[in-house]
């Protein structure tokens, strides 16, 4: 099963994208911060994180940074989530290691596309997951 960490603060918008992955059977793990999401990530081992940029202390560009400073962390793909549509913030983003960007509120379709674009598994991309 695809594991996709959540990096997330607000506690409705990690709700809701908990149980909406889930329905596309997804194993989900989540943090409420940076900090908490590079220790996930190492801990975890997911096959995809998706970090939300406006986390408090540390934001998500701080954290990706950490994430991709690790060796055992470096290839896990990282989605930005933000709230801001900026061109600045999607090549912030970039900069720091992600691979892709989207904004909030989520189009969920429009996500799943991204996140199966940028999960391998095999070797090869895969397919759209189902809902179950």
């Amino acid at each position: 099963m695809t594991k996709i960490l959540i990096v997330e603060d607000n506690e409705m918008n990690r709700d809701m994208l908990t149980r909406r992955l889930q329905r596309y059977g997804y194993e989900i793990c989540v943090a409420v911060d940076g900090a908490t999401g590079i220790e996930s990530a190492e801990r975890e081992m997911p096959d995809l994180i998706l970090m939300d940029v406006a986390l408090g202390a540390m934001d998500g560009w701080e954290a990706t940074t950490h994430i991709k400073a690790n060796p055992r962390t470096a290839g896990i793909p990282v989605i930005t989530l933000t709230a801001h549509a900026l061109s600045s913030d999607r090549q912030k983003s970039l900069e720091v290691g992600c691979v892709d960007f989207d904004t909030k509120p989520v189009d969920i379709q429009r996500l799943l596309g991204k996140i199966e674009r940028h999960i391998v598994r095999d070797g090869a991309a895969a397919d759209a997951p189902r809902p179950v």
